[in-house]
């Protein structure tokens, strides 16, 4: 809290103000009443409207076709009903388990819960032998047993080859996969054909070799319909050139009525700084247009951006520069600047600008990857960045990604790093 104190009373008064407002949005964008900003209760859809006000406040334009720009993706929710009991344990959702993504639902009253080791699962004539166990007559359905596999001891290529084996066995049977790392929850659009679930190995007791269980999720794919959300800061003159900044404002959403994702530096933070520069470029107009893209169904697949890549609302071609950003809400180790290699040059700009400054601690280099909503626009043949910041928050994709664990550390120096650099790209 002091170091917190002392760096506010450094900051200039309008850096302040700045901060505190970007906080403001992001605590609000985090707040259970957004829903994680995902596809239960609309919470996406919240956000978008939040996220359309606030470009109004800073005093943007809008392009013709409207602010929103609507585009439809199939996703597999879960509305509603979320539990798993393991030997009258009632497990906590998001916390002691997590359903997979892909997850079907369903609801058990009490199910046998058999292992099956590792060495069983990497070996096809093992598994078989113990699937005649566990399947009953026929093999025609695994409703009266599920699979536990243990594969809290696994790291590297081992685990993903296990994990993916276990995921198959979904095709016959229930699986509860035991894990002693973070949960990492994503966003599917297809179902498997039974319940996959992940459970933390704190939550059940590994010494034995079978449990009880019971479990009751709701698992339904929907065609979601979801919204870009478009706005620019006009030039001095009347311009055919854009410089374009990005960020992705969904995230996970709620799984069930008790756990919500808050995607608090995913990327409530990136989209507060947006904002910023909305507010700041609209009133220090330059002599290009300045766009500002919120994209929806990142965490779904790039699929905002995607869709924005192939119904531009203004030629390609015309942008100068993209600048995409992503956890925007701590920086003590600096950031990273993904397509830089492929763009030295303007890498080169922004390190100097930096290196001038004296705003981080690092800018680091990364090579071209399909990581975030830059991507395609790389692909369509657009100059772009994507930058992220480094620090001691891990969390990602968790239910513990809240408002709260952001320090915020290094915001104002990217915020200006960002404009500085903006203003620096040719016209």
């Amino acid at each position: 809290m002091r170091k917190l104190l002392l760096i506010c009373c450094c900051l200039p008064f309008g850096l302040f103000a700045q901060l505190e407002r970007a906080r403001e949005v992001t605590k609000t964008l985090c707040s259970p009443e957004f829903q994680g900003r995902g596809y239960v209760n609309g919470g996406d859809s919240i956000a978008a409207e939040f996220i359309a006000a606030e470009y109004k406040k800073a005093g943007c334009k809008f392009f013709k076709q409207g602010i929103f720009q609507p585009f439809s993706f199939p996703v597999n929710a879960f509305p509603d009903r979320m539990s798993l009991t393991i030997d009258g344990k009632d497990l906590v959702p998001g916390v002691d388990f997590v359903v997979d993504p892909g997850s079907r639902g369903g609801t058990v009253i009490e199910i046998s819960v058999v292992e099956i080791t590792i060495q069983e699962i990497m070996d096809g004539t093992l598994l078989r032998d113990k699937l005649k166990l566990l399947l009953p007559s026929g093999g025609a359905s695994g409703s009266e047993k599920a699979a536990l596999i243990n594969l809290s001891s696994l790291g590297g290529d081992t685990l993903k080859k296990a994990r993916q084996l276990s995921e198959e066995l979904t095709h016959v049977l229930t699986v509860l996969e035991v894990v002693n790392t973070k949960f990492t929850w994503s966003v599917a659009s297809e179902q498997t054909l039974h319940p996959y679930f992940q459970v933390q190995q704190s939550a059940l007791d590994v010494s034995k070799n079978s449990w009880k269980a019971a479990y009751s999720v709701d698992a339904v794919i929907r065609n979601h319909t979801a919204r870009n959300v478009i706005a620019y800061a006009p030039a001095k003159k009347k311009s055919k050139k854009y410089l374009v900044y990005t960020a992705h404002y969904d995230h996970l959403g709620r799984m069930g009525q008790e756990a919500y994702f808050p995607g608090g530096n995913d990327n409530a933070s990136g989209t507060a700084m947006l904002l910023e520069l909305a507010h700041y470029f609209v009133q220090n107009p330059m002599d290009v247009n300045v766009v500002f893209m919120s994209f929806a169904g990142e965490e779904a697949g790039l699929i905002g951006s995607h869709y924005y890549v192939d119904h531009p609302l203004f030629p390609l071609k015309n942008i100068s520069f993209l600048t995409n950003i992503d956890i925007m809400g701590s920086g003590e180790e600096g950031v990273t600047v993904v397509n830089a290699t492929l763009f030295p040059k303007q890498f080169e700009v922004l390190t100097d600008i930096n290196k001038k400054q004296e705003f981080l601690v690092k800018v680091g280099s990364r090579g071209p990857a399909a990581n975030s909503d830059h991507y395609f626009f790389t692909e369509a043949g657009v100059p772009a960045f994507f930058l992220y910041t480094m620090g001691p928050n891990k969390h990602y994709h968790d239910v513990y990604d809240t408002y709260e664990e952001l320090s915020f550390a290094e915001f104002t120096d990217i915020y200006q790093l960002l404009i500085d650099f903006g203003t620096c790209m040719p016209r």
